[in-house]
């Protein structure tokens, strides 16, 4: 019987790929096969070393993996940069948009070919490790704040169908990983500030002894906000340690904290505010004292064991606790229903998992071969308690304060996930790779608060899923790659979308089922003399169930099923050393993501009934159609250096309905900076210009919000200088 469901699952693979070469794709193949009868010699092996990922599993140079996965290496993070969003270094990865929400209450918002994009707050749809350690809930709901940029060594970003591999509500797959000590011990020293009061001041010390390498780092980020009521304060420290007791083991052990003690809540704008005050706030902001707090600390721990030629072991715990507390603008007579959870919410989050792999790495048929299995187990421990934002009545009413409990209960999540990779170049030209997955997650939620005509809305709730990858490589030279997946992927509820149902009733929307999702891609991998290195992806994904928001106001989302939803995307990478200090970069990403069925949506809360129709063809909110960069930098190791950044990205609505949208924008960037050698110090200043021509625009839009509040906006010119220092004892 399980052989026939393997059989059924490559069976449904091949349809999604054949579904997926669309007339773009044969476009696409064209110049290649042209470049491939124009090579009649094989062109010289590049003199770089390959760039190597894991994103996979195994790892591999991006030239010889059949998906589209980027990679982002620790100067680029961190050349002429604040080094205080993921944001600012992810702008030349295709297919991802990273967007800045001026808003540090709400995290960055991340999308990956247009999954994601939905998200009010936080990060969903997209996963995120660091270090190996999930960044993303059981459930799907995932942050990245307590990344600290001053150590990070490399980032990846994996696409496309591979990223099933991942399991629930992996429409990408993010990867960072912070660096390990070696040599000497050296010790960093960094301070940076700018435009609305902003300062960031880290340290970082790193080095090895024998078999015991480390690295320390801490660093503080305040900032006043570039809108009104939008001031921050963020402390975050992150400590990896490695010990290789003998040739054939690794421990590594990570630890991290962060804490946001000051995190104000701006809101969104409507239309009208927006056009008139961009830094100004909503008055119930103000009224309600909008704001968050943050307090995280985890750790994990990795072991590694080389058993022989053939075999490797690899073991990954951790554990962690997130507490939340936040205040919202929801009206008084809103909050007076004995049935509403109240304005503050407060989450106490236990947090911890497993994953335990095998990897052979040997020969089938005396071609090259490996074969990784594993499986991995997370859970969530949540508290989740919902209090009223004011105290007392009448003249004595205090807004902004947290008042009497309204909701009490204690919700848990967990994921058994069962994983079997292999990777196979079965002849010179060709490879494949090939994944199963099996994903398991389960909700409960206990109600603790039962009170009156509040009753007991205790439940549970379970999703499971098979998800098959196949992707095939074709290298018709050495620098010149194509390729082909398919895969299937899922994506089931939050926490916080099941958090509240649609009728107005208390308890959790154990109604919303998983969307699921088939996805092809093509493309090519190329290595052009003269021109640099290209890669080129056509896909489409195709979605059943599609998660979407039902209403969105007084500070409650609730969400539905919808119907099919198709995105289909090209993308296109360019990058180019055009002298050894030179370097020249582009991306570009084209994407028609759109609801292939019409639904039903509300318009205010509760709704009982959806009443407002959504036609097909309407466009998913939140997702650009299209949008481009391009960065020219000079990087020599000393003296001056420099670049130039730009950005441009098409207009994108801010509802369902598509009946307003946030205007297209392009923008540009500058920097400019100094690295000398004094003594034992090498020491760098650097000063760049944001924004350079003062252009107006949304940074980023809250989607479906019930208020119409869908427009957070993007500060004008900014500027920032820093300087920092490394010293080599």
């Amino acid at each position: 019987m399980h052989s026939i469901r393997l059989l059924r699952a490559g069976r449904d693979v091949g349809r999604c790929a054949l579904a997926a070469a669309t007339p773009a794709a044969v476009l696409l193949l064209m110049p290649a096969m042209a470049f491939a009868q124009a090579s009649t010699q094989p062109a010289a092996p590049s003199t770089l070393p390959p760039v190597v990922v894991t994103a996979t599993r195994i790892a591999t140079p991006t030239f010889d993996i059949p998906a589209s996965i980027d990679r982002i290496g620790g100067d680029a993070i961190r050349d002429g940069r604040a080094q205080v969003n993921i944001s600012e270094s992810l702008g030349g990865v295709p297919g991802l948009l990273a967007r800045d929400r001026q808003n540090y209450a709400q995290d960055v918002q991340i999308s990956v070919r247009g999954f994601g994009a939905r998200s009010t707050f936080g990060i969903r749809g997209v996963r995120m490790y660091v270090d190996g350690i999930p960044a993303t809930f059981p459930d799907g709901q995932g942050q990245i704040t307590n990344v600290d940029l001053g150590s990070v060594e490399r980032i990846e970003v994996l696409r496309g169908p591979f990223s099933a591999l991942y399991g629930n509500s992996s429409g990408g797959v993010l990867q960072v990983f912070t660096e390990e000590g070696n040599g000497r011990p050296t010790l960093e020293l960094g301070v940076s500030g700018g435009s609305n009061g902003g300062l960031r001041v880290g340290a970082t010390a790193s080095g090895s002894n024998g078999s015991f390498g480390y690295v320390v780092g801490a660093s503080h980020f305040e900032t006043d906000g570039y809108r009104d009521h939008s001031a921050a304060e963020r402390n975050i420290g992150n400590v990896k340690l490695t010990l290789r007791p003998d040739d054939a083991s690794k421990l590594t052990l990570i630890a991290n904290t962060v804490s946001l003690p000051k995190a104000q809540d701006p809101l969104g704008l409507t239309r009208a505010q927006f056009d008139s005050n961009p830094r100004g706030v909503d008055p119930s902001a103000l009224l309600f004292d909008t704001r968050k707090t943050v307090e995280q600390t985890q750790g994990g721990l990795i072991y590694e064991r080389r058993i022989d030629a053939v075999n490797e072991l690899r073991a990954m715990v951790y554990t962690g606790r997130r507490t939340t507390e936040q205040y919202q603008s929801i009206p008084v007579a809103t909050q007076g229903n004995p049935l509403h959870p109240g304005g503050v919410i407060s989450l106490g989050s236990d947090y911890s998992g497993t994953d335990l792999r095998w990897t052979a790495r040997t020969n089938l048929a005396d071609r090259p071969f490996t074969l990784v299995a594993g499986i991995a187990y997370d859970t969530l421990d949540q508290d989740r308690r919902g209090y009223l934002n004011y105290t007392g009545t009448g003249a004595s009413q205090v807004l902004g304060v947290k008042g009497a409990l309204r909701r009490d209960e204690t919700d848990k999540v967990s994921n058994v996930d069962e994983y079997l990779q292999a990777s196979w170049q079965f002849t010179p030209e060709w490879s494949v790779n090939a994944g199963l997955r099996h994903s398991s997650v389960r909700f409960d939620s206990q109600d603790h608060y039962i009170v009156g005509t509040n009753g007991d809305d205790s439940g549970a709730a379970r999703y499971s899923a098979t998800l098959p990858v196949l992707g095939v490589m074709y290298a018709v030279n050495s620098n010149l790659h194509l390729y082909a997946a398919a895969g299937r992927g899922f994506e089931t509820p939050t926490l916080n979308e099941l958090a509240y149902r649609p009728n107005g009733a208390t308890g959790l929307n154990f109604g919303l089922q998983p969307a699921r999702s088939n996805s092809g891609e093509v493309g090519l991998k190329a290595r052009l003399d003269g021109l640099g290195d290209v890669t080129a992806a056509v896909f489409q994904t195709r979605t059943t169930n599609e998660i979407v928001t039902l209403t969105n106001t007084g500070g409650r989302s609730t969400y539905q099923n919808a119907g099919a939803t198709r995105r289909t995307g090209l993308e296109l990478g360019w990058s180019k050393n055009i002298t050894e200090d030179l370097r020249a970069q582009a991306a570009f990403t084209w994407l028609d993501a759109n609801y292939h069925d019409g639904f039903k949506t509300c318009t205010a809360a509760p709704c009982a009934t959806p009443n407002v129709v959504i036609p097909g063809g309407n466009r998913i909110p939140g997702v650009a159609r299209t949008s481009l960069y391009a960065a020219l930098n000079w990087t020599p190791p000393l003296g001056w250096r420099g670049g130039i950044e730009g950005r441009y990205l098409s207009r994108v609505y801010v509802n369902d309905a598509n009946s307003d949208s946030a205007a297209g924008y392009a923008i540009a960037s500058v920097n400019a900076g100094y690295v000398m050698q004094l003594g034992a110090w090498r020491v760098t200043g650097f000063a760049r210009a944001d924004n350079l021509f003062d252009r107006k625009y949304a940074g980023s839009v809250i989607v479906n919000e019930g208020n119409s509040r869908f427009f957070e906006p993007a500060p004008g010119r900014t500027w920032l200088a820093g300087l920092s220092g490394t010293l080599a004892f």
